[in-house]
């Protein structure tokens, strides 16, 4: 299964499963994006994180992405991680790699930490992040209205880097060299 950086053109098979997940609490958007915002969100998060599709006979079967976790300057060092898969292509082994993909990528940018969010109960989300090493930070409880019921959603958080002192500003994912790049892809596909 190809594994590549995704593109806006995407939106529309990104979309397609972000689309499956919108009536549930797996995500705590209400209403679903346009094709057009979607690729705005591509966009945007590919300029500086990974934002990654896996193809399966050219159909996009899942995405995942990294992005900022907290705004200000001395968060830098930390990114949110994001994986979404088409429903038929669940238990396979595909969010362990994608995920596996990101983090490798981001300890090329010089992130230290990277963090998952899940509404819970989510057995596949929560063992997910268990096997690849994550600890539990808490849980936010009722913290989303969705469905007519309130969700708690648990955060995960996993060290990737050393914490040395005088750490390097993060560089965007556009300055890592490529070949590394393509070599992490490589190894998952």
């Amino acid at each position: 299964m190809p594994v590549r950086f995704a593109v806006p053109g995407d939106s529309r098979g990104a979309l397609n499963i972000y689309a499956q997940y919108i009536r549930t609490p797996i995500t705590f958007e209400c209403t679903l994006p346009t094709e057009q915002e979607f690729a705005a969100r591509i966009a945007a998060i590919s300029r500086y994180y990974p934002y990654l599709v896996c193809e399966e006979g050219g159909e996009i079967i899942g995405y995942a992405y990294a992005h900022r976790h907290m705004e200000r300057e001395a968060y830098q060092w930390n990114a949110e991680l994001s994986v979404y898969l088409d429903a038929a292509h669940t238990s396979r082994g595909l969010g362990k790699k994608l995920y596996g993909a990101l983090i490798a990528m981001l300890k090329l940018q010089g992130i230290r930490t990277v963090y998952g969010c899940v509404t819970v109960p989510n057995k596949k989300s929560e063992a997910l992040h268990k096997t690849l090493g994550f600890q539990i930070l808490g849980t936010y409880h009722n913290t989303g209205y969705k469905n007519g019921k309130w969700h708690d959603v648990m955060w995960f958080e996993k060290a990737i880097a050393q914490y040395e002192p005088c750490p390097r500003p993060i560089v965007s994912i556009a300055d890592v060299a490529p070949e590394q790049l393509q070599k992490i892809l490589s190894s998952i596909a």
